[in-house]
């Protein structure tokens, strides 16, 4: 599926040169801001002509697109890793995923670069994970929901997508302006999916 302007599709593989070049990208994005990446440094730190950074990338705006979709992935793998741990228990597979995705958000450095003024990234970036959120959210929400089937909750569909809309619209709120700890937070997002789905959390509330 191709970049989208405005949007976090999933990313398109590209050719071998793609991933080296959002990698770069992002390690220069962090260290001296979003002003600083040019086709030019991109391609003397990947180790490839510009012409190929055109060609894999497209625009800046394209690439910036590519950033945000290449660590939604990997948020992504944490949520899954998170599910396949707690097979039978569908609470708590939210509790740990909710403090896995969080946990890496502390230690991302595209987020804190884009979530830092000193960077002066906020004007291009930070739209890609609030206002123009939408694709990313969409993409989110369509793995979560796939992922809380296979538990069988006892709720209509769209009550599921609801509730699949809540808990990632909340975690996305705190990736960019955490209120708690990543097990406080996950602890009450695991208590609320618990009294929707009408079950005990186990345990309730580990870290209040």
């Amino acid at each position: 599926m191709p970049i989208m302007s405005g949007a976090v599709p999933v990313p398109a593989e590209g050719g071998q040169h793609r991933r080296p070049i959002i990698a770069a990208a992002i390690e220069l994005t962090a260290r001296s801001g979003w002003p600083a990446v040019t086709m030019a440094r991109l391609a003397e730190l990947a180790g490839v002509s510009r012409q190929t950074v055109y060609n894999e990338i497209g625009s800046k705006a394209a690439l910036a697109e590519a950033m945000v979709a290449h660590e939604l992935g990997r948020f992504l793998s944490v949520v899954g890793a998170a599910f396949d741990r707690h097979p039978d228990d569908l609470v708590e597979a939210i509790y740990d995923a909710v403090r896995a995705v969080l946990e890496l958000a502390d230690d991302n450095t595209l987020l804190r670069a884009i979530v830092s003024a000193t960077h002066g990234t906020a004007p291009e970036l930070l739209p890609l994970l609030t206002t123009d959120a939408g694709a990313l959210l969409t993409r989110a929400k369509a793995v979560v929901a796939e992922r809380v089937a296979a538990y069988r909750p006892p709720l209509a569909v769209d009550q599921i997508d609801v509730v699949i809309d809540l808990v990632v619209r909340t975690v996305l709120s705190h990736v960019m302006q955490p209120s708690d700890t990543p097990a406080r937070t996950a602890d009450g997002l695991a208590w609320v999916a618990a009294r929707v789905l009408g079950v005990a959390a186990n345990p309730p509330l580990r870290h209040t």
